[in-house]
């Protein structure tokens, strides 16, 4: 057997209302001053609110930075930074979808150890030490909770990662109940995006592709799969929801071990430039990715198809099995309401060349497509989105 590395969260937590116990949960981990870290919308409608006054219980005191924004910005991850300085923070939580999660990883790394980001951007190059840390999402999408990966936006439109184990949390804490408001646009786009974390990192040809990997990518489109749709139709269904936030975390510890690839890679152009929610951006060009793809990957899409769609095991050629993946994937996002096509969003057919020259600076990820993706590859993947 080929070696690998796995690396995930040491603690997690999975129980409905468990953030409103977090103070027993996490405090003993975070210390006295913890800085929470979450956007201007989650703090408006009080979802923080138990988490806060259950750590105020437990002894902490709790300062607030709830300025993050959807592709956080790299200014506001230096203002969440200057605020963990200010508070003398001992430990840090992040509280809400990717963005926010996202931005207390790199805040808890700049503050524990003060290093340069510059230095820290790129696959291991991350120092530390970092500040405790406990992650705690709202919604199912990211599976930023057990991901080694920060995202940030840097000047106008590039996207750059940390990607570094010590950014993993020491806890991440899975409430269903936190994900009950959720609108269905968002509900929708974010299971999608899951479900892309499951299928790349399946399909991944990174070195560190690995048995565990491809055993959780197929449980998490097992349960992503079959209960997507529900939350869409009964958004207060606890147990759907539990089941998608679980299906996404499992994905995200599938591609935290064997990375995404150029469906994401194509993505960031679509969200970077044009402010289009990260996971719409995947749904966008996932099944022109993925017949891109087909040449090389049809017996591993093949092999998962009937986890996502139990249908699909009658389809007995691994042609017909793949296609007929890629079908029913294009069919759910118009199900889920999901616009179609990169004109829906507002995307010009003369922005797709530049989105192209731009997707090839995601080389970390084009590496792991299972084919060699080439500029004018790219551009013929936007043409047919388009």
């Amino acid at each position: 057997m080929t070696p690998f590395l796995f690396n995930t969260t040491p603690s997690i937590v999975f129980e409905p209302g468990a953030a409103r116990r977090l103070g027993p949960i996490a405090a003993k981990t975070l210390g006295a001053r913890v800085l929470l870290v979450t956007d201007p919308g989650l703090r408006a409608l009080g979802l923080c609110d138990p988490a806060i006054a259950s750590l105020a219980e437990s002894g902490a005191a709790v300062t607030i930075f709830d300025d993050v924004a959807a592709d956080p910005k790299l200014s506001i991850l230096e203002a969440a930074t200057d605020a963990a300085r200010s508070a003398e923070a001992t430990g840090i939580i992040g509280f809400g979808g990717g963005s926010s999660l996202d931005v207390a990883k790199l805040v808890a790394l700049i503050a524990g150890s003060g290093e340069s980001l510059d230095n820290a951007w790129g696959v291991g190059n991350a120092k530390g030490p970092r500040l405790p840390l406990v992650l705690v999402p709202t919604t199912a999408g990211t599976g930023s909770e057990v991901t080694p990966v920060s995202i940030i936006t840097v000047g106008e439109e590039e996207k750059r990662g940390v990607s570094s184990a010590l950014i993993l949390p020491d806890i991440a804490v899975l409430d269903a109940e936190l994900t009950l408001g959720l609108p269905p646009a968002i509900t929708a786009a974010t299971g999608v995006d899951a479900m892309v974390h499951a299928i790349e990192a399946y399909a991944s040809k990174n070195a560190n592709n690995n048995p565990l990997s491809k055993m959780l990518a197929r449980e998490a489109l097992r349960l992503l799969g079959a209960n997507i749709e529900a939350v869409i139709a009964e958004p207060a269904n606890v147990a759907a929801r539990g089941a998608m936030l679980l299906g996404s975390m499992l994905a995200g510890q599938a591609f935290a071990n064997s990375p995404v690839a150029a469906v994401h890679a194509l993505a960031y152009p679509i969200g970077g430039t044009f402010h289009i929610p990260h996971g719409l951006s995947n749904a966008l060009v996932l099944p022109h990715v993925l017949r891109f793809n087909a040449p090389d990957a049809a017996h591993l899409y093949a092999e998962i198809a009937a986890d996502a769609f139990p249908a699909l095991e009658r389809e007995e050629s691994t042609q017909g099995r793949c296609a007929a993946f890629v079908e029913e994937l294009t069919a759910l996002s118009k199900r889920l309401g999901l616009p179609p096509r990169l004109r829906d969003v507002g995307i010009g057919e003369e922005h797709l060349a530049k989105m192209a020259a731009d997707a090839m600076k995601q080389q970390r990820l084009l590496v792991n497509n299972p084919r060699d993706v080439s500029e004018s590859d790219a551009l013929s993947i936007y043409r047919a989105a388009w």
